[in-house]
């Protein structure tokens, strides 16, 4: 029904490529202290909306429902179906908290013990599909939301450097679906650029 919901809203999608050796680099730093990808990519969507507000917010009869706290959704796969569960505030977060927090829903979701707060209160949804090698794919938008993002898989390819020789970079796909009642390309485009810049120049930040 939730899948349902939303295929009368008109949607638009827009993909970028991102390169991911410094964030790939960071995240083999970070495993051994308990910090996942999916925490990695969640605190890095939080970060990118300071600037797009209107991608964490919602249409509504009538205007648009600005969200106070950035409330990140990821899909995970469970016996019979999908949930996704929730880390509230994650704009409000350091990694750190999002990466124990993450591990604590996924370890509920698997025991079918999450709360409904805990899985439906999300404003901006994750869908990665990286682990399974995904080139690329589009998501469908969850009910009262404005955006989701879908995330391939980072794999190498060669590509020609700044000083003008060939070399070999890992990058991903991601492709936002947005709400265009008040989602405009525009939007969608500088908040993958902010993203984009963050995963690439800024992983540590």
């Amino acid at each position: 029904k939730n899948m349902e919901a939303t295929l009368a809203v008109p949607i638009f999608r827009v993909s970028r490529e991102i390169y991911t050796d410094d964030f790939d680099a960071l995240y083999a730093e970070l495993k051994p202290k308990g910090i996942t990808v999916s925490a990695m990519l969640a605190k890095a969507c939080a970060m990118a909306m300071e600037k797009y507000p209107v991608i964490n917010a919602a249409y509504v009869p009538g205007g648009i429902k600005y969200n106070a706290d950035v409330n990140v959704a990821m899909a995970v796969a469970i016996d019979g179906g999908l949930i996704t569960p929730t880390i509230v505030g994650a704009d409000k977060l350091d990694l750190f908290s999002v990466g124990r927090k993450w591990k604590e829903l996924v370890g509920k979701a698997k025991e079918k013990k999450l709360s409904p707060a805990e899985y439906s209160s999300g404003t901006f949804t994750i869908s990665n599909l990286g682990m399974f090698g995904v080139q690329q794919f589009d998501a469908i938008l969850p009910p009262g939301t404005g955006s989701i993002l879908a995330i391939a898989a980072s794999t190498p390819k060669v590509v020609q450097q700044k000083n003008g020789h060939f070399g070999v970079r890992k990058s991903m796909t991601v492709t936002i679906t947005c709400d265009h009642r008040h989602i405009y390309g525009a939007d969608a485009a500088g908040f993958l650029a902010d993203l984009a810049d963050i995963i690439e120049n800024r992983p540590k930040d």
